[in-house]
């Protein structure tokens, strides 16, 4: 076991726990600490610098989560062999990001036959500033002059583009320009405007399970799409090398529907698959990163990218509101050329007025303010929902917490997500099935076929609870 000579300082402006978390990092980066060697326990850290045992689990927690050490069933914890870790120290890792909006996750309170509805894909509505946006709505259209109503930029407002250039380096690590960056209206339109920059008919691979939206835009664009098995750190590897495939979707931060995080070295292992060949890309769709409850929230995969090989994807669908539909892409340097070649004929999809607003709600820090007061808002609603869920934990299992706005609800005995959604609706209860993000797909994990998904970010803690003892009672007969 080695020994950690770390230094703790009071009043470094850090807490205790990145200290801990960031000494290991940079030993492990550095070669200092080797694959397979075994860190200290817990309580014997903890024990030695004389701080709460909570302290260093929040700080293994992490390292574990971006995948720099393993946890080994009474054993303890040792180093993760990470082939061509890169350097990544200069990033800033802080917090927030990115969305898509799923059409299907309106509420239709008046029309809905529902009582409760947990979906994966609502989000709350009842804590937005709208007097703020409605002042900076109003500030906007009364200072307003010809120029706002004019066309503007295909790719975005510049002002906006700098703006979102900033937000996304300090809360995601990721290194661009401005003009990198394309906004526009909405996932789907991003990933049109891409398949004119990567050329139609090219492989992609893709999780299986996956996002079905994107499945099927690729379908859409003449794609041969390579469904590809995950292991429990994301895309297998092997499956990518022995397919066809020039490009790979990811979402590495929290892959929907799953919940994996993907960690560090499989991360790595993406990067160096696209840098073999010249016209290899991944494309990164780091959906809902802002909403992690446990540690902070892990560099975006394009952090890590030297190389130019990944597309980074993100909306404010999510993090702020569906009906705001302002989506952008950040193309690597390299394919900048062939985007203004190929799209140069394509406007803005977002109107100029929405983009200023959108431009003064981050500038101006409110929209950081926003984010903190969701991320505590729903990490409440989280450890309510698990809280609630303990009552099945003898017949199902939980995945896919600590991020996200979703659980993942596992039947042991092999309950089928039919029959589980069949008995929900008897008592009003809409609850979602995995397998509805595969389309025509057939081959994949069989345990999907018994996991149901359980969002809670539109409903009050109130309503899940009263929706979760509705399903108590609804599954009674199966339990």
């Amino acid at each position: 076991m080695v020994e950690l000579a770390i230094e703790l300082k009071a009043d470094a402006g850090d807490c205790l726990y990145r200290q801990i978390y960031e000494y290991i990092k940079n030993e492990i980066k550095e070669g200092k600490l080797q694959r397979n060697e075994k860190l200290p326990s817990t309580r014997s850290l903890a024990d030695y610098l004389q701080v709460a045992r909570s302290t260093v689990d929040t700080a293994y927690g992490q390292l574990l989560a971006e995948g720099y050490i393993e946890a080994r069933p009474y054993r303890g914890y040792y180093i993760c062999d990470i082939e061509g870790l890169l350097d990544i120290s200069s990033l800033k890792e802080s917090s927030y990001n990115k969305t898509e909006n799923d059409s299907d996750s309106a509420r239709e309170e008046k029309k809905d036959p529902y009582r409760y509805d947990f979906s994966p894909h609502a989000i709350s509505m009842k804590d937005f500033p709208f007097a703020t946006w409605k002042k900076i709505t109003k500030d906007i259209l009364v200072d307003a002059n010809s120029e706002m109503f004019a066309l503007g930029d295909a790719q975005g407002d510049l002002s906006l583009r700098e703006t979102i250039c900033r937000y996304l380096h300090s809360a995601r690590g990721v290194n661009a320009t401005p003009s990198q960056i394309i906004i526009g209206a909405g996932t789907d339109y991003l990933l049109m405007l891409l398949e004119k920059v990567l050329g139609r008919g090219i492989s992609v691979a893709m999780d299986n399970p996956t996002y079905k939206r994107a499945y099927q835009v690729f379908q859409s664009f003449a794609y041969d799409i390579n469904l590809l098995p995950m292991d429990e750190s994301g895309m297998d590897m092997q499956a990518l090398y022995e397919s066809d495939a020039k490009v790979a979707y990811v979402m590495p931060s929290h892959q929907y529907p799953t919940g994996i995080v993907m960690p560090i070295g499989r991360r790595m292992e993406l990067l160096k698959w696209a840098e073999q060949e010249e016209d290899r890309y991944l494309i990164e769709d780091d959906y809902d990163s802002e909403f992690r409850y446990k540690g902070k929230p892990i560099p975006a995969l394009q952090a890590s990218d030297r190389q130019g090989k990944v597309i980074y994807m993100g909306t404010f669908s999510k993090s702020i509101a569906p009906a705001i539909r302002v989506g952008y892409l950040v193309l690597p340097e390299n394919l900048l050329d062939k985007y203004k070649k190929n799209c140069g004929c394509y406007a803005s999809t977002v109107s100029r007025i929405d983009q200023r607003i959108l431009d003064e709600f981050i500038r101006d820090g409110y929209f950081e303010r926003y984010l903190n007061k969701m991320r505590k808002v729903y990490k409440d609603k989280h450890d309510f929902l698990l809280e609630k869920l303990s009552c099945f934990e003898d017949k199902f299992m939980i995945s896919g917490a600590n991020a996200g706005l979703y659980v993942l609800f596992t039947s042991k005995s092999k309950i089928t997500a039919e029959e589980l959604i069949r008995a929900a609706e008897e008592e009003k209860i809409k609850i979602y099935r995995v397998d509805k993000v595969f389309s025509d797909f057939e081959e994949y994990d069989e345990k999907y076929r018994y996991t149901i998904l359980l969002g809670y970010g539109a409903l009050s803690k109130e309503e899940i609870g009263e929706g979760i003892e509705m399903l108590r009672k609804a599954w009674n007969r199966y339990l």
